[in-house]
């Protein structure tokens, strides 16, 4: 189960923290679940800690995981129950996502998911804390790094890359979500639609269906996003111009950069991404494409266990 901790990011926006205890029975989020893990009031265990007497929540190294853009808390949900056993692992619904709130399209800066990762971090007591990202929550962490490197001492950069993605990028995106097929009958629909039928698609992949079967929530007519696509449009807007590597070189912490193979980071970007760290280590993914966690959940682990143990615990 979950435990949910609502703190306060910038301009008072409110935003979902999930913290994660013993796994239910499946580790895939349901939105037709009756005892949805999302749901604040479901059942909590906020023990979490399987196999004896957990330690006090807090005297374990905290993590916060950061979802990318469309993603929600749950995505992570069998990365942070595998944290569990020796963290305090949190994962954030960030602004416009999840079950946080959406607040009008202005509000979605860079500046506004920097402090709101900064303030979940004071609020939760976890500082410092591993920061684990991936594509748009990768960004926003090693921004938070560069500017606030005493609230973050360890960081695992999950297919983002730093480079400038210009103006043809926003625009594919754009006709993309166009292409939608919205509202969707089932969420069988949802799957299929997004693990087959999408033109964006190059081959089936059943684990991208899951992906966004989670992000889906039941209105009258179907089944839609819980996000706004304009708002998504909007937060990607304020990166896609611009590139990233100075605030990457001001990152002082250990840093993984982690790719899956058929991701949209190259493996070129990422070693030199790797050499302009300062303390950066490269790990790569087989079989994966960008939504590696989820692609390849028990390769990700391994890919990033031994750089979570050299950390140790603060």
């Amino acid at each position: 189960m979950a435990r949910r901790i609502d703190v306060t990011g910038a301009g008072g926006v409110r935003l979902a923290a999930w913290e994660f205890g013993d796994p239910p029975k499946t580790d895939r989020f349901d939105p037709t679940d009756p005892t949805d893990p999302m749901d604040p009031t479901a059942p909590t265990d906020l023990t979490g800690h399987p196999g004896g007497s957990p330690a006090p929540a807090a005297e374990l190294p905290g993590v916060l995981l950061l979802h990318g853009l469309m993603g929600r808390a749950s995505h992570w949900a069998p990365t942070a129950r595998w944290l569990a056993a020796r963290h305090r692992a949190v994962a954030l619904d960030q602004r416009g996502h999840g079950r946080s709130d959406k607040p009008p399209r202005s509000s979605y800066t860079r500046e506004a998911y920097v402090e709101d990762v900064e303030a979940a971090l004071e609020q939760l007591g976890l500082g410092p804390a591993v920061l684990i990202g991936h594509a748009m929550g990768a960004l926003t962490a090693w921004q938070l790094a560069a500017k606030r490197p005493d609230l973050v001492r360890g960081l695992v950069i999950c297919d983002m890359r730093a480079s400038a993605l210009g103006g043809a990028s926003q625009h594919t995106w754009a006709e993309w979500f166009r292409a939608w097929p919205v509202p969707f009958a089932t969420l069988a629909d949802v799957r299929k639609w997004f693990g087959e039928d999408d033109p964006w698609v190059e081959r089936p992949n059943p684990a991208r269906g899951e992906f966004y079967a989670e992000v889906m929530a039941e209105s009258p007519d179907g089944w839609r996003p819980v996000f706004e696509p304009e708002h998504m449009l909007r937060s990607r807007e304020t990166w896609v111009y611009d590139a990233h590597w100075e605030e990457l070189a001001q990152v002082r912490c250990p840093t993984l950069v982690v790719r899956g193979l058929d991701g949209e980071l190259g493996r070129a970007e990422a070693q030199e991404m790797v050499r302009v760290l300062p303390h950066g280590q490269y790990a790569e993914v087989a079989d994966a494409g960008h939504l590696v966690h989820y692609d390849q959940p028990e390769a990700w682990r391994a890919a990033i266990e031994p750089f979570l143990d050299a950390l140790g615990n603060g």
